[in-house]
C-alpha cells in the first residue's frame, strides 16, 4: 500500500539534514530545483529557468563516500557546470565525487516548473526511482508545493522540506502571526484584504492609528524576493487635511495606480491576498539583515548564517545580493530572533530551510531591528551559504556567528545572482573559466580568498552571472567582489574589440 507524504516523512533520519556529516553516512539524495512559485512573479526575473543551476552547491553531500546524488534539471547541465562546482570540494578527487552523482534531464526549456515536467514523464520517473536506494533515499528541493508534495508519493520517497499544507507560516500574514507568537519585534500592518475596496480600509486605518506614517509598504501574501511589495506614498496624499471618505477615496485612486513589479497585481489580490505595513524610516542609518536557518528531522533548529542584503529594483526591495555576514552590533540579536523563530516552526512541524528578514534602524546610536517576512523555503542567500561550507569545511560560531575556516581564521562574503552587463552576453561558460584562470580571480584556499561562481548558463544569453567573492574580512570580500566584476567586463570588452 502506498504511503501518504506525512508517512513518508516519518522515515527522514536526522543526519539527512546535515550537509556533510564525515561519519560515513550512506544515503542517496534527489535534488529538485524546481522554482515552483507563482508563474507571474517568476517571470520577471531574467534568466529564470537557469536558477536551477543554483542548487549545484548541495552536491557537496559528495564529500561523504557513501552518499550518491541524483540532480535533475529541465535541460541537460554542461559538464563544465558541473564539474565547476565538484572541484571547489576539497579532500573529494571530482571523479569520486562524479561516480556518485547521476545527471537527468527532462529535455522541456518551457517556463513552466521542473516538478510538474517530471511529473509527466513516467518512464524518467521509473529511471530515477530504479536508483534510488528503499529506505536510504530522500527528495531535496528549492520550495515544497503541491506538486513537490505529489512527486514525494508518486516515487514514495520522503521529502525533506515543509509540508505545503503549512505554507500559511511562509506568507506575509502567517509571517506577522509567528512574530506576534515569539515575540519578535515588527512593524504595525493589517490583516489580509482580497480586493481594493478592504486594501484602501486597511490603508486608511493603519494611517489614522499612525498618522506620521509618510509611506507604507503593500505587499502580495505570496510574493518572493521582494517582487509583490510597492510602496505607497501616503505624505502627498495630505490625509489629514481630509474627511473620512475624503481620505478612503484618495487612497483607492492612489492604489489604482501603485507601481507594483508584479504583472496582473490586482488579479493576484484576488488570489492570494494582500496587506499594508508600516514603511519603517528614520534614524541615522537603514539595513536589510536576515537570518537563516535549518530544522532537522527530529525538531533540531540549527542556525546558518546571518546577511545584509542588497536591494534594489522598482520598489528597491528586489533582492540583488547579500553581504555576511550581518552587522556585529545586532547579529547576535538576529541570531536570538531567528533560533526562536525556527523553534515556532518546528513545533508545527516544518522542515528544513527558513529565513526571516528585518528592517534594522540606527536611531540615536542604538539600533532597532523590526522583523517583516519569514520564508519557508531555500533562498538568494542559500547558496552562497552551501558554496561558503563547502570550500572551507568550517563553521558558524555561535558565540559570535562568524564564519570560522578550521585554521580559525573568520572568512567573510559578498555575493549576487546579478551581476549583469551587455560586455557578458556572448561568452560562453569555458571563456568565463578562462578570464578567471588567466587574472587569477577565482578562489585559493590556501589564501581564503577569490570567487566562486554560479548561474554560468544565464551567461552567453543574457549577459548575467552568480558569484560568491570570499575573503578574511569584509572588507577583502568587497575587494574582491569589486576586481572580479570589474576585471571580467574588461576582459570581455577586450574580447568583443577583437572582433
Amino acid at each position: 500500500m502506498a504511503l501518504s507524504f506525512q508517512e513518508l516523512q516519518a522515515q527522514l533520519q536526522p543526519d539527512w539534514g546535515c550537509e556533510h556529516n564525515g561519519d560515513g553516512g550512506q544515503f542517496d539524495v534527489l535534488v529538485v530545483p524546481s522554482l515552483s512559485m507563482e508563474q507571474a512573479l517568476m517571470a520577471l526575473v531574467t534568466g529564470a529557468h537557469h536558477y536551477e543551476e543554483r542548487q549545484l552547491f548541495s552536491l557537496m553531500r559528495l564529500r561523504d563516500p557513501g552518499v550518491r546524488a541524483i540532480y535533475v534539471t529541465s535541460k541537460l547541465l554542461p559538464e563544465l557546470v558541473v564539474d565547476a562546482v565538484l572541484e571547489l570540494m576539497p579532500g573529494v578527487p571530482t571523479s569520486h565525487a562524479r561516480r556518485r552523482l547521476h545527471l537527468f534531464d527532462t529535455d522541456d526549456a518551457s517556463n513552466r516548473p521542473l516538478t510538474a515536467k517530471l511529473l509527466e514523464r513516467p518512464a524518467l520517473l521509473g529511471r530515477i526511482r530504479d536508483l534510488l536506494r528503499p529506505g536510504r533515499s530522500f527528495i531535496s528541493c528549492f520550495v515544497v508545493t503541491e506538486l513537490e508534495k505529489r512527486l514525494s508519493e508518486v516515487l514514495q520517497v520522503p521529502l525533506l522540506g515543509t509540508d505545503p499544507a503549512l505554507g500559511y507560516w511562509g506568507s506575509k500574514a502567517g509571517s506577522r502571526a509567528l512574530f506576534a507568537r515569539c515575540g519578535v519585534p515588527h512593524p504595525p500592518g493589517s490583516d489580509l484584504a482580497y480586493n481594493l475596496a478592504d486594501l484602501t480600509e486597511a490603508t486608511a486605518a493603519l494611517w489614522e492609528a499612525h498618522p506620521e506614517l509618510r509611506r507604507c509598504v503593500v505587499k502580495l501574501n505570496e510574493g518572493i524576493s521582494g517582487e509583490g511589495n510597492a510602496c505607497l506614498e501616503l505624505a502627498p496624499l495630505q490625509l489629514g487635511e481630509l474627511s473620512s471618505r475624503e481620505r478612503r477615496q484618495r487612497i483607492l485612486a492612489a492604489l489604482e495606480q501603485l507601481p507594483m513589479p508584479a504583472a496582473l497585481w490586482q488579479e493576484l489580490l484576488t488570489q492570494q491576498g494582500a496587506l499594508v505595513e508600516a514603511w519603517l524610516e528614520g534614524g541615522d542609518a537603514l539595513s536589510s539583515p536576515s537570518v537563516q536557518g535549518t530544522i532537522h528531522p527530529g525538531g533540531r533548529v540549527e542556525l546558518l548564517s546571518t546577511h545584509e542584503q542588497i536591494l534594489g529594483g522598482v520598489s528597491g526591495q528586489t533582492y540583488l545580493g547579500c553581504r555576511f555576514p550581518a552587522k556585529e552590533p545586532y547579529r547576535l540579536e538576529l541570531m536570538r530572533h531567528g533560533q526562536a523563530v525556527g523553534e515556532a516552526l518546528a513545533a508545527e512541524g516544518a522542515l528544513e530551510r527558513y529565513a526571516v528578514d528585518f528592517i534594522a534602524r540606527r536611531i540615536n546610536g542604538t539600533w532597532d531591528l523590526q522583523a517583516i517576512e519569514v520564508n519557508l523555503r531555500q533562498g538568494g542567500t542559500t547558496h552562497p551559504t552551501m558554496a561558503l561550507r563547502a570550500i572551507t569545511t568550517g563553521r558558524l560560531d555561535p558565540a559570535t556567528g562568524l564564519f570560522m575556516a578550521p585554521t580559525g581564521q573568520a572568512v567573510f562574503y559578498s555575493a549576487t545572482d546579478n551581476l549583469t552587463a551587455p560586455q557578458l552576453r556572448g561568452l560562453l561558460p569555458a571563456d568565463l573559466i578562462d578570464i578567471v584562470a588567466e587574472a587569477d580571480l577565482h578562489y585559493d584556499p590556501a589564501r581564503l580568498r577569490g570567487s566562486v561562481f554560479h548561474l554560468l548558463g544565464c551567461l552567453s544569453e543574457y549577459g548575467k552571472l552568480g558569484m560568491t567573492c570570499i575573503g578574511r574580512s569584509a572588507e577583502e570580500a568587497e575587494a574582491v567582489y569589486r576586481a572580479t566584476a570589474d576585471g571580467l567586463i574588461a576582459r570581455a570588452s577586450q574580447l568583443q574589440a577583437q572582433l
